[in-house]
């Protein structure tokens, strides 16, 4: 076998461990969470008595892996104003959208990084500890569009 052949073998195989590994990051473990899944419901926690309630929703779309808590994302709209809401449900501190797959393209957490930094939408406490380390926070715009996400919490940077 001369250098060429072997050289050929390597790149192909470089080429198909590559695709692999992308299609594994960006495809392959992500189900859809169905809105009338178990768990699927969005919950806002109270200010008055620390537990998460469900509110109303409407156009779920949502994704979820079980490789990692930090895989779940949602887009829905909400009838909540943000006036009631902020009265009503605890406020996220530090919120953190963390970017999803491309093909999910509903949920864009560059312009809902950008909204939350500007004050033109407000991050809510979903589920505090949804997994281990790990919580649920929503997002609520004005206009009644919503987005959640799972994020690292404070005991996990500890």
């Amino acid at each position: 076998m001369n250098g060429k052949a072997v050289g050929i073998i390597l790149v192909v195989s470089a080429l198909l461990t590559g695709a692999a590994v992308y299609y594994f990051q960006v495809y392959a473990y992500y189900d859809a969470v169905p809105a009338t899944a178990p768990g699927a419901e969005i919950r806002l926690t109270s200010v008055a008595t620390g537990q998460p309630e469900q509110i109303m929703t409407a156009g779920f779309q949502g994704i979820d892996a079980n490789s990692s808590p930090l895989r779940y994302r949602a887009c829905f709209t909400t009838p909540i104003g943000l006036a009631m809401a902020t009265e009503s449900f605890e406020v996220y501190e530090q919120p953190t959208p963390l970017i999803g797959p491309s093909w999910f393209d509903c949920f864009d957490a560059g312009q809902i990084t950008t909204d939350l930094e500007a004050g033109r939408a407000v991050a809510f406490l979903s589920v505090s500890n949804i997994s281990p380390e790990v919580d649920r926070v929503v997002a609520l715009y004005p206009d009644g569009r919503a987005y959640a996400w799972h994020q690292l919490n404070a005991n996990a940077e500890k």
